[in-house]
């Protein structure tokens, strides 16, 4: 894929469009790829990834292979900076095409920007969470971001732990 739609594109190495299982019922959205996922043009593959992987199986059973896992924008933001408005407009018609191609049962959004956009909402994250929404044909639970509970300690731990087994219930398993 060779996207130019935004200044994202200047700086990137890879395009990381998303991975996963294409019918899957559980799609995971974060905000966007870092240095590793850059490089290696996967999303979620650093330690927010290996900490999601870890989440998925202990709290919903399930393995990354049996999930699809994207982001808002496809490219790298500068110095993990966050997604400009511009940018995240200009993805925006890659992450809906995902969704209504995958048209999964349950979507977890991963952080703020993630879950404003998809909720197209400006409550943060911590009000947010904790509740599932109508979204598409299914429902949308949001938490937080895996970098975010890697920096935040052990009440973040707790609530992301619960938001995914609030996915999970809504799965039907």
């Amino acid at each position: 894929m060779s996207c130019t739609r935004c200044a994202l594109a200047g700086g990137r190495t890879t395009v990381v469009f998303g991975m996963g299982n294409p019918e899957a019922d559980l799609m995971f959205v974060g905000e966007g790829p870092g240095a590793e996922e850059d490089a290696q043009g996967l999303p979620f593959v650093g330690k927010s990834g290996k900490l999601l992987d870890r989440l998925i199986l202990e709290e919903m059973g399930l393995t990354r292979e049996q999930c699809y896992i994207a982001n808002t924008v496809l490219c790298r933001p500068p110095n993990n900076r966050d997604p400009l408005p511009e940018e995240l407009a200009a993805c925006r018609p890659y992450l809906d095409a995902k969704l209504d191609l995958i048209d999964p049962k349950v979507v977890v959004s991963l952080g703020r920007f993630a879950t404003q956009a998809l909720l197209e909402s400006s409550e943060g994250i911590t009000r947010l969470r904790g509740h599932t929404y109508p979204f598409r044909r299914g429902v949308l639970v949001p938490t937080f971001h895996p970098a975010a509970v890697l920096r935040g300690g052990a009440e973040p731990m707790a609530q992301m732990r619960a938001d995914l087994v609030r996915a999970k219930k809504a799965l039907g398993s």
